[in-house]
C-alpha cells in the first residue's frame, strides 16, 4: 500500500479527500493535518463533517498532526487542500523531503516545471516530474486546475481534433466552491453574484497550459484564447458552464465527438466509466440531476447548438477538486513515478 496524507483535512476540500481516500484500494490514509489548535486530537473530535455522505468511521481515530513538512515525511504522496497563501511554502518543503505532492491549491499551477494536469487530457505533462528531479527536488509537485477550468477543459478535449482559436464561457458556480464559510447566506439567497475573485484570470490561462505542448523540458501554451465571465449562484454543488467555441464543423460531427469520447487509459479506481457524458435532451445537464454522475467524476455536456455552443456541468468539489487530485495520483502511481 502507498501511504498518503492530507494537508488541511478538516475543510471542505479536505473532507472530500478523506471521503475519497478512506477506503481506497491502492492508498492507505496515514496522516491528516490541520491547524495547531486541532493537533494531537482525534479527527472525529475536531472535524465538523458536512458532506452529503456518511462520515468514514475508519479514519475517526487518526490523530491530527500540525501542518508541517515533518508531519508528512513518512508519506509517499500528500494531497494538499490548503489555501493558496499557506500552500506555497509548505508544498515546496514537503517536496524537498522526497514526498510527492498532489495539490488542489493554485500556488504552483503556473510554475514552468510543475505539471497542471487533468488526467484524461494531458497525462504526458507528468514528464515535468523528471524536470523537477533534474533540478534537485527529491519529491515533486503536481497540481490540478481550478474547478471551473476542469469542467471547461475536459468538455473541450473531445473537440481538440477540430481545432479552435477562441473560447468564451459564462459560469454559474456553486456556493461550495467558496468553502463552508465562503458566501454569507444574505449575499447568495435570491441572488447571483457576478464576481469571483481571480476566477476569470485562472480560466483565461490554465486551459492553455493544460492543452499546451510538452517538449520534454517545458510546456508551450496552446494557441487559443479564453474569455470568461464567472458568477456565483445559489446551488450547493455543481458548476454549470455555457460555452461558445469557434469550430466551423457540422453539428453532427461535434455531437459524435462528444458521444464517442473515451479516456486514453482505463483501470484507475477513481476513473469514471465516462469522463464526458453527452445528453441530447434540450434541458440537460442540470446540477441536481447530473452532478453525481460517475460518482461525481463525470463532466456532463448537452444543449449543443450551432455556433458551436453547449452547456457543461461537473461536481466542483469532486471532479473539480479532490477527485481530480486523487485521479492524478493514481495516474502517477500507474506510471511508476513513486
Amino acid at each position: 500500500m502507498i501511504n498518503v496524507g492530507i494537508l488541511g483535512a478538516t475543510g471542505a476540500v479536505g473532507q472530500r479527500f478523506v471521503h475519497l481516500l478512506a477506503d481506497h484500494p491502492w492508498f492507505c490514509l496515514h496522516t491528516l493535518t490541520a491547524s495547531e489548535r486541532s493537533a494531537g486530537k482525534r479527527y472525529a473530535d475536531v472535524v465538523n463533517w458536512r458532506l452529503d455522505v456518511p462520515f468514514p468511521e475508519s479514519v475517526g481515530d487518526l490523530t491530527i498532526s500540525p501542518t508541517t513538512a515533518d508531519a508528512v515525511k513518512d508519506c509517499d504522496i500528500v494531497f494538499s487542500a490548503l489555501p493558496a497563501d499557506v500552500a506555497q511554502g509548505i508544498e515546496e518543503e514537503v517536496a524537498a523531503k522526497g514526498v510527492g505532492v498532489c495539490s488542489n491549491a493554485s500556488s504552483h499551477r503556473m510554475d514552468p516545471d510543475v505539471p497542471l494536469v487533468i488526467a484524461e487530457v494531458n497525462p504526458d505533462h507528468l514528464g515535468l516530474i523528471d524536470v523537477q528531479h533534474d533540478r534537485g527536488r527529491d519529491g515533486f509537485i503536481v497540481t490540478n486546475p481550478n474547478c471551473s477550468t476542469i469542467m471547461l477543459t475536459l468538455a473541450l478535449e473531445p473537440l481538440r481534433k477540430f481545432g479552435f482559436s477562441s473560447v468564451q464561457v459564462a459560469t454559474m458556480q456553486a456556493i461550495s466552491g467558496a468553502g463552508f464559510n465562503g458566501v454569507a447566506a444574505m449575499d447568495i439567497y435570491d441572488n447571483v453574484v457576478p464576481f469571483i475573485r481571480n476566477e476569470e484570470e485562472k480560466m483565461a490561462t490554465e486551459p492553455r497550459k493544460i492543452m499546451g505542448s510538452f517538449d520534454g523540458s517545458g510546456v508551450e501554451m496552446a494557441p487559443f484564447l479564453v474569455s470568461a465571465c464567472c458568477n456565483r449562484v445559489p446551488v450547493i454543488d455543481g458548476h454549470t458552464l455555457s460555452v461558445w467555441v469557434d469550430i466551423d464543423r457540422p453539428l453532427e460531427e461535434v455531437r459524435k465527438a462528444f458521444s464517442e469520447y473515451a479516456a486514453p487509459f482505463s483501470g484507475l479506481p477513481t476513473q469514471p466509466a465516462k469522463s464526458v457524458e453527452y445528453f441530447d435532451q434540450p434541458d440537460r445537464p442540470q446540477p441536481r440531476l447530473d452532478r453525481n454522475r460517475g460518482r461525481g467524476m463525470t463532466v456532463s455536456v448537452g444543449r449543443l447548438r450551432e455556433g458551436v455552443r453547449f452547456t457543461a456541468l461537473g461536481h466542483n468539489t469532486i471532479r473539480g477538486a479532490a477527485g481530480a487530485s486523487v485521479l492524478n495520483a493514481e495516474l502517477i502511481y500507474m506510471k511508476k513515478y513513486l
